[in-house]
């Protein structure tokens, strides 16, 4: 019989409270070290670029302690031998099911219980690739609305502290402003 709260089943930290950190400069060198580490992985598989993007990535941006990556693909076809030469590395695969965002397979790196990188594997070509590269690169130029952004970002994290989707999609309509100014 099908246990009646199946979140029961979810790893510890499938649940994490949205707990947003003062900028740390490690953050970037961390950065590049998991960038080049998939890199190395994800080579056979067709993978050519991999990014540093997220809060994590932009100068003295308070963020959750989380290094967000994403890589690009020419196909999903591999999935489930990229899933198991991940896994030996501390990822763990979230299907789709799960993840709920079809455009991508995720994974989380996990260290004592805690995400400590995800991983948003795309495919070549997807739309949310350069969008996710600009709004990085604007407010990594653009102190002043990175500010604006650190302040949302605390404001929202106290308001959704035990719901990350929430706090996610809170944030999208000032993710959309940027990328959309000119």
């Amino acid at each position: 019989m099908a246990n009646d709260n199946d979140q029961n089943d979810y790893p510890v930290w499938a649940d994490e409270t949205v707990e947003i950190k003062n900028p740390d400069p490690m953050w970037i060198e961390c950065g590049v070290h998991e960038r080049n580490e998939l890199f190395k992985l994800l080579l056979p598989f067709g993978v050519d670029q991999v990014e540093h993007i997220g809060s994590t990535s932009i100068p003295n941006l308070p963020a959750k302690p989380i290094i967000d990556l994403m890589a690009s693909i020419s196909s999903l076809k591999d999935i489930n031998e990229i899933s198991i030469k991940l896994a030996t590395h501390d990822w763990h695969y979230v299907p789709p099911v799960l993840d709920k965002q079809p455009w991508r397979r995720f994974f989380v790196k996990v260290k004592n219980d805690k995400r400590i990188a995800h991983l948003h594997l795309m495919l070549k070509g997807e739309e949310r690739w350069e969008k996710q590269l600009l709004f990085r690169d604007r407010l990594r130029m653009n102190p002043s609305l990175a500010l604006e952004y650190a302040d949302l970002k605390y404001k929202l994290a106290h308001e959704f502290t035990n719901d990350r989707e929430s706090y996610t999609v809170a944030k999208t309509g000032f993710v959309n402003s940027v990328i959309k100014e000119k």
